[in-house]
């Protein structure tokens, strides 16, 4: 049996040696022998250094051993930030794919050329990546923490499905948290099983490393493993549960804590009557801000060292302006995230917890990505708002280390003044505006985005395909750029598919009768916006059936010809006083072309990757990857002709590197993630 020598791979004199340099300490060793003999040595993985700071720095509960499992059965914890936990193991854990780029944070050099050495290397990702064996160092954790969810206080909610593994240190001096989505059950599972699927896992997986090579600031993902073990979900929540893979994704972070970190102090809601389960204890709090702003933001704790009011309120200042330039990212990129509680918010303004998420194919600014936000609370142009209202929770939780006055007023001061900086900065950027701001942008980008609204227009393509918007002054080439534009635009069968009634029209009936006779009652029943909403529909599907697709495309070009002529006098006036119009050109051209991408992960084609390694085939998986990789058009490449959609009825299996790019199909349409 290998020696703990050998497992953490250096000695311990060499490690105590290491560690100031890294700023961590020499990872503790394990709790005991017998403990140590049981878990695999592993190789590949065997120069990480854990120093697991935030169990030192903040209070974590220790349940006693179970054997019987009651250590991990759903409970209230008071007065702890962590609860130690164990991973369930899973059957024939197998790779499904790696992040390199990913692991390279973690100092995990790139995969050997040797086929047997990197069969060596997946393997034991899928060994400890899964949670079947535990990393010399790694103190595996459930974190505590509560959130207001759908505009609710929820009381405890916590890590239902994830665990804190440890910090890893690098030689480059970086710490990272590693964490593994998918373990199994916790205190904070809730009558759950503590499991991820595989198909969710791999949407997780895929859109952390997507929305990093956007620029979108995100935790990461560096693996993702799937099993033998099954559970049974219902899907649709219809009635129609099935057995699903278990599946777990290696998550990256600098920290995980999130808004909902600082409510497990709050008292009874009145609305719900729910508590945080560390009410009334401010010293945890105070130890809790301590521990975040020295560890996360040490500038801001150096420069207000001796006034600890000043130095709280710089903090939320600048979660606030982290906060506002996140949600002005997603907006730029088309992102949604589907839910966007408080508990779903990064304290230190990342993108965290992907679950019904999507990327906008037709832009509507009204679209839910999340089947189950029957309001839609959380539609794509309500980010922006419910990200502040976020904040607002957040400043009421740090009550009364930050005083609510002053939190309030940081709010009010920074939060919307940042984000609009933020979106008109990059909305520039993605129209090609490189010389000059004018205050008409504003303008400019609102009309481009109710001709997209009006005609349908595909977010991602149309915004790609304005960089080959020809501004001679001649216009040569604009009838063969209006025919590309138009070609993004939705066919009369996607709009009629997109508004079509969602409702038994007996029903619709219905409620409108109760709406005359007993407005009160049906005030009451709280479903007057989705009886609007399908109003709207059914009155849209009549316009619709009224339309001929040559009237369609006649009135598409005639909304693209009107905004693009404001567009080119824009481009125009940026140009003005630019001596060499070629470099002003060239520039411009650069500058969309590395604000637009060419892929994001569309719904259907992560559904495309999920379908073939639920039939045991990661290639797809691999291969979406490495796409988003390289989102944007390249220096040297050709300008990519962006495809139609494929023919209905054409094979999913099949490779189709071809439409990555494409405007969806009309089966994903059907697609809903919940």
């Amino acid at each position: 049996m290998a020696s703990l020598k050998a497992v953490l791979g250096t000695s311990r004199p060499a490690a105590r040696v290491l560690s100031p340099l890294l700023g961590c300490r020499p990872p503790p060793a394990l709790g005991s022998a017998s403990a140590a003999a049981m878990e695999p040595a592993p190789r590949w993985l065997a120069g990480l250094r854990f120093d697991n700071r935030a169990l030192r720095a903040l209070p974590v509960e220790t349940p006693p051993p179970d054997p019987e499992g009651a250590a991990a059965a759903p409970r209230l914890v008071p007065g702890a930030c962590f609860s130690r936990v164990r991973p369930a193991p899973l059957r024939q854990p197998r790779l499904v794919a790696l992040s390199e780029p990913a692991l390279a944070l973690l100092g995990l050099g790139a995969p050997p050329a040797a086929a047997a050495a990197r069969e060596e290397r997946e393997a034991e990702a899928a060994l400890f990546f899964s949670g079947n064996a535990l990393l010399p160092g790694a103190e595996p954790a459930a974190h505590c923490y509560c959130g207001h969810q759908f505009g609710q206080f929820a009381g405890q909610l916590g890590d239902g499905a994830a665990m804190y593994l440890g910090e890893v240190c690098t030689a480059a001096g970086e710490r990272w948290e590693l964490q593994l989505k998918g373990t199994g059950p916790t205190p904070f599972s809730r009558q759950a099983d503590g499991r991820k699927v595989l198909r969710s896992s791999i949407r997780e997986f895929l859109c952390s490393e997507a929305m990093f090579h956007l620029g979108v600031p995100t935790t990461r993902a560096g693996a993702c493993v799937t099993s033998q073990s099954t559970v049974v979900r219902d899907m649709f929540y219809d009635g129609n549960p099935k057995h699903e893979p278990c599946a777990v994704v290696l998550r990256i972070a600098s920290t995980f804590l999130r808004f909902g970190s600082f409510e497990i102090f709050k008292s009874e809601d009145e609305h719900t009557g729910r508590a945080g389960p560390s009410v009334g204890r401010n010293d945890i709090r105070m130890q809790m801000l301590d521990y975040v702003i020295s560890t996360f933001y040490p500038e801001i704790q150096a420069t207000h060292a001796s006034d600890t009011v000043q130095r709280n309120a710089a903090f939320f200042r600048e979660v606030t302006r982290r906060t506002a330039r996140l949600v002005a990212e997603w907006q730029c990129v088309g992102f949604c995230h589907g839910v966007l509680n408080t508990d779903n918010m990064s304290i230190v303004g990342l993108t965290i917890d992907y679950g019904p998420f999507g990327f906008l194919d037709r832009y509507d600014p009204d679209h839910v990505c999340n089947a189950s936000d029957n309001a839609g609370r959380y539609a794509f142009s309500k980010q922006p708002e419910v990200c502040k209202w976020n904040l607002q929770k957040l400043a009421e939780a740090l009550e009364p280390e930050l005083p609510l006055e002053l939190g309030e007023a940081i709010l009010a001061a920074e939060y919307d003044t940042e984000f609009h900086r933020h979106y008109l900065h990059k909305m520039r950027r993605k129209l090609g505006l490189v010389r000059s701001e004018r205050e008409e942008d504003a303008v400019l980008v609102a009309k481009l985005l109710e001709t997209m609204h009006l005609t349908g227009a595909d977010f991602t393509n149309t915004f790609y395909l304005l960089s080959s918007f020809p501004v001679g002054p001649e216009s040569r080439g604009l009838d063969d750029f209006l025919s590309s534009l138009t070609e993004q635009c939705a066919s009369l069968e996607e709009l009629r598919l997109a508004f079509r009634p969602q409702m038994d029209p007996r029903q619709l009936s219905m409620m409108l009768m109760l709406a005359q006779s007993n407005p009160q009652l049906f005030a009451l029943i709280g479903t007057r916006a989705n009886v609007t909403k399908e109003l709207e529909r059914v009155e849209q599907q009549s316009r619709l059936e009224q339309l001929s697709p040559a009237e369609l495309l006649s009135r598409n070009r005639g909304h693209w010809a009107d905004w693009l002529q404001e567009y080119r006098t824009r481009l125009e006036k940026d140009r003005e006083g630019d001596s060499d119009a070629a470099a002003w050109q060239a520039e411009r051209v650069r500058t969309m072309r590395a604000s637009n991408p060419r892929y994001v992960l569309r719904n259907y084609i992560a559904q495309n990757a999920i379908a073939a390694a639920e039939n045991g085939d990661f290639s797809e998986v691999q291969r979406v990857l490495k796409l988003l990789e390289a989102p944007f058009h390249r220096e040297g490449e050709a300008t990519e002709v962006l495809e139609a959609p494929e023919p209905e009825g054409a094979s999913r299996a099949a490779d189709r590197r071809g439409s990555y790019s494409s405007k969806p199909p009309l089966w994903a349409v059907e697609l809903c993630v919940t």
